[in-house]
């Protein structure tokens, strides 16, 4: 059996290793552009397709039948090709319900914001309203729109069905929750990143906060039911969210100069099986000059500066062991880059132990003072504290076991 996804620009999709946990048939990627979309429905390969953006809808006139749920929202993510027809139907119906209750939401006489009015929006506003939601949807245009968005300031949940904040356009929000005093959750359908700036504004107000990854997981099991015809234990979903998150997580190592970032580095690459990435080799490429000439040369706010697009630019990647500077927390601007993404790991070494070649400020300037100025700043950024004082390789082991529990 053939199977895979449809869409347009299809770069970084994790259905391929989501589907491979899921049955035993081919599943590729295949990206079209609309004006070949009828002729790939009709003579492409395949036995059957999920569908992403921007093809949810456009798909419709080119297929033989459309299930009920299909019908009733008028979008459709799944096909399947039986008896020369092409069969549309719609799993991202029961992804999002499962998000739902995975959430821990309760939508029942709330008002719910849906962002968006495509594909996505359709199945968001279907299922709020079976679970008794007051739904509103806003649009770039119309009753309810992002301009006039304040009128509806009480609203409890909001859901982020727009690409706005997706990779590789990180970085930015549909809205400002501000406006938002009663807020209990935010729910966004994207899940690369794994924290939109919407969510990680929402994590910064303590109400729930869930990406769209779950929501993936549970319509793809669907999806594979639909594919095979054969029923799939419910309890894959989660096998299949713990997988994927971490495969894509990154590990990121921050902590003074000289604490062994790099050594326990490369060490958890090789026992994770990620890559590991020196941020300071990074920013040397792009600068085409080595750190001790920069600070030399240009000084230290010009090295700050390389230093925060070396963290977008990895940050807003997956599946990386990062070894951060020492410097980077000095800039808070670098947490979301960071974050985003990645859990955060402080690995602390006693100042005396602290490597000093080839580092310029620690040279130049009293550790233990370098220290103090940063604690507070180590512990803003860090989701775990490690000891690196002793063997290197059970600090290793301390970080993949904490790395994992989070999982």
């Amino acid at each position: 059996m053939k199977c895979g996804l449809l869409g347009r620009k299809l770069g970084h999709s994790y259905s391929p290793a989501i589907h491979a946990l899921l049955g035993d048939y081919e599943y590729d990627l295949y990206e079209v552009e609309p004006e070949n979309l009828e002729d790939f429905l009709r003579n492409g390969d395949f036995d059957g397709l999920n569908v992403t953006i921007p093809y949810k809808q456009t798909v419709i006139p080119h297929l033989d039948e459309l299930t009920s749920v299909a019908k009733e929202l008028g979008a459709v993510n799944t096909i399947l090709r039986k008896n020369g027809k092409l069969i549309g139907t719609n799993t991202d119906y029961f992804g999002f319900h499962s998000m739902i209750a995975k959430s821990g939401l309760s939508p029942a006489g709330k008002k719910c914001l849906v962002l968006g009015s495509g594909g996505a929006s359709k199945v968001v506003q279907t299922v709020l309203q079976e679970y008794g939601a007051d739904v509103i949807v806003i649009s770039r245009t119309g009753e309810n729109s992002y301009h006039n968005i304040a009128i509806h300031s009480d609203a409890a949940i909001l859901v982020n069905a727009t690409p706005v904040g997706m990779y590789p356009n990180t970085g930015t929000s549909p809205v400002d929750l501000d406006l938002f005093p009663n807020l209990e959750g935010v729910l966004d359908l994207i899940y690369n990143p794994a924290r939109t700036k919407l969510l990680m504004d929402a994590e910064n107000r303590s109400i729930v906060a869930m990406n769209g990854l779950w929501m993936l997981a549970a319509q793809a099991k669907c999806a594979a039911e639909y594919f095979t015809g054969m029923p799939i234990p419910g309890d894959i979903t989660g096998q299949i969210h713990a997988d994927i998150k971490r495969r894509s997580e990154n590990i990121i190592l921050i902590g003074m100069p000289g604490c062994g970032k790099s050594t326990v580095g490369k060490l958890l690459a090789a026992k994770t099986g990620k890559l590991f990435v020196d941020a300071d080799a990074e920013i040397e490429k792009m600068a085409k000059k080595t750190i001790p000439r920069i600070f030399a040369e240009d000084g230290e706010p010009v090295f700050r500066n390389w230093e925060t697009q070396v963290m977008e630019k990895l940050g807003k990647e997956s599946g990386l062991v990062i070894a951060t500077g020492g410097g980077c927390v000095t800039m808070e601007r670098n947490y979301p880059l960071l974050h985003q993404n990645g859990r955060i790991f402080w690995l602390q070494r006693d100042v005396e132990n602290l490597a000093t070649d080839g580092r310029p400020l620690s040279q130049n300037i009293d550790l233990k003072e370098m220290y103090e100025s940063r604690k507070a700043m180590y512990q803003r950024f860090s989701d775990h504290e490690i000891d690196n004082n002793g063997d290197v390789h059970a600090a290793v082991t301390e970080i993949i076991t904490k790395w994992r529990c989070c999982i």
